[in-house]
């Protein structure tokens, strides 16, 4: 007869703390008779050959657009490092249903990973409590976590990130600090020989005339059905505002892919727009954290938010 022992809440609380506790590179990776990770050409590499290093274990699914977008970000963060012979690693944490798609994803990185399935991987992620995709974990020389997911601050300020310890994270938010107090509508706008955006005839409006108004983003797509369903009242509180109060704008952003698409959707707007296609969105997009549309971010009469 087999016997299933079965733990109280309070027992499996304890064993989490005493893992904590006694957390190591060895501890998290190692399962059962399996004592190595896998390199990109397959060969396997002693987890002990990672003691003592900064050791990154990503979460991430091949297939998952956060993480397709993510990824070659932090490869360029990685190989900066390893140019710098930093102590550091990335160990991939597969959460992929797929092996082929796996080992094609794989197989053009870098880095080190858990086998494809390995039951490591379910633990880890129930370990870390995972809850969002990517996430880079960080942990430090001594085999304890330094932080849960370092990967927004990697995609917002790459390499000058490391070594991720909360120092280095007071430092990157002083200089976040500083820089949003001297923010200006200008400096968000303005890139290079785009200093204006657009009126409905297509009339250039420079961004200087726009200081000193209450702006608002509007980060929006035609393809999106909530976007629509959200312009008719965007428009009618815009007509009202602008009644009495002239001192306030909308610029429109667009997420359509091709001109046409945004030429039909701008048409109806009473409101300007960044010009279609330029680089500045995707500044405006990673500046303002855009993780979904509709959404509109308010800048203040001073240009900060």
């Amino acid at each position: 007869m087999e016997w299933k022992v079965t733990l109280s809440s309070k027992e499996l609380k304890d064993q989490e703390e005493a893992a904590r506790i006694n957390q190591s590179v060895t501890s998290l990776l190692v399962h059962g008779s399996r004592n190595f990770v896998v390199s990109s050409n397959g060969n396997q590499v002693p987890v002990t050959e990672l003691e003592g290093k900064t050791v990154g274990p990503y979460f991430s699914l091949c297939v998952h657009r956060a993480c397709v977008d993510f990824t070659p970000k932090l490869l360029e963060v990685y190989e900066k490092l390893k140019a710098r012979e930093e102590s550091f690693e990335i160990v991939q944490i597969p959460l992929d249903d797929d092996e082929a798609s796996f080992n094609q994803s794989s197989g053009s990185m870098p880095w080190l990973s858990l086998p494809f399935k390995d039951k490591k991987c379910e633990k880890l992620v129930r370990y870390f409590k995972l809850s969002t995709l990517p996430t880079l974990v960080i942990i430090g020389q001594d085999g304890k976590t330094v932080h849960p997911n370092v990967a927004e601050t990697v995609e917002e300020h790459g390499i000058t990130a490391y070594p991720f310890t909360p120092e280095k994270f007071a430092e990157l938010a002083e200089i976040e600090k500083k820089r949003e107090e001297s923010q200006t509508l200008e400096s968000i706008l303005v890139s290079g020989d785009l200093d204006f955006v657009i009126g409905k005839d297509g009339t250039k409006i420079p961004v200087s005339d726009l200081v000193g108004k209450t702006v608002l983003l509007y980060f929006s797509a035609h393809w999106c059905p909530p976007c629509r369903a959200f312009l008719p009242v965007l428009t009618e509180a815009y007509e009202k505002i602008k009644a009495t109060d002239d001192a306030f704008e909308v610029i429109f952003i667009c997420s359509d892919k091709d001109q046409t698409a945004f030429d039909d959707y701008f048409a109806p707007m009473p409101w300007l727009a960044l010009p279609f296609g330029v680089e500045r969105k995707n500044f405006l997009s990673h500046e303002f954290k855009v993780k979904g549309i509709p959404i509109l971010v308010a800048i203040g009469p001073t240009g900060r938010r």
